[in-house]
């Protein structure tokens, strides 16, 4: 099963009767201060075309809760044929035969998704990459914060990114299980963004077509949880251009 840049039809995949969990993209404010995004589990009721479900009303502690007209959530359908993922937007609620709908829109592609994974981003950027110094891997191993020594680099490209890490190529290959320096910037609102963080190399290897080329994926290591909140952000945000772009 393969997903093209258009990402996968919703109907080959969703069918009514399919349960759902709708997790808020923007955190809400919560009765002791905090803030936190908000989860509701739902179910399909019908399809009524590949961009458009209707869904039941989510209920928490008993009670409906009225999801606001224009409000994003991140979506993962239950189906027969696996776990599947994408962002919506509520674009109607009502009521029908004494039950309480929604209707949500997809903007952004349909993707196969794994439990505890991040939902991946193909893109084209730079990233640079170098080994650890001794001392940023002693820092690393005693848990300690460190600032990042002004060392030098390797450029790759970037394939695809997510909140949990990102898969690039590069001419110089890393071994597995392995910690290295990632840094790469991201645009929100026209300024450039950079991050740096330790990363963990999950696989390497080189690429058939491209002799002397290596594909890296590595998960992050010591990111803040802003920064890998801000990262999603970006994701979404991109998913969403790239929707108004092919529609």
């Amino acid at each position: 099963m393969k997903s093209t840049d258009k990402g996968l039809t919703l109907s080959k995949y969703v069918t009514p009767g399919s349960k759902i969990e709708l997790e808020s993209v923007e955190r809400v404010r919560m009765d002791d201060g905090t803030y936190k995004k908000k989860k509701y589990e739902s179910k399909v009721l019908d399809i009524i075309d590949d961009e458009t479900l209707e869904i039941l009303m989510p209920m928490e502690q008993a009670k409906l809760v009225l999801l606001p007209v224009d409000g994003e959530y991140d979506v993962r359908f239950f189906c027969t044929k696996g776990l599947f993922q994408c962002f919506v937007r509520v674009v109607e609620r009502y009521k029908s035969s004494n039950i309480y709908l929604v209707k949500i829109q997809l903007i952004s592609n349909l993707q196969k998704y794994q439990r505890r994974e991040y939902y991946r981003y193909s893109t084209n950027m730079t990233i640079n990459i170098r080994e650890l110094s001794g001392g940023e891997k002693l820092n690393l191993e005693h848990k300690h914060s460190f600032a990042y020594e002004d060392l030098p680099t390797i450029e790759g490209t970037v394939l695809d990114i997510s909140g949990g890490g990102v898969r690039f190529m590069a001419k110089e290959p890393h071994e597995m299980m392995n910690n290295i320096v990632v840094s790469f910037s991201l645009v929100f609102n026209g300024k450039n963004r950079e991050y740096t963080c330790v990363s963990q190399v999950l696989s390497c290897r080189e690429l058939e077509n491209r002799p002397g080329m290596y594909e890296h994926r590595v998960k992050y290591v010591n990111i803040s949880n802003g920064e890998r909140e801000e990262i999603i952000r970006y994701i979404f945000e991109e998913e969403r251009k790239k929707r108004r772009r092919e529609f």
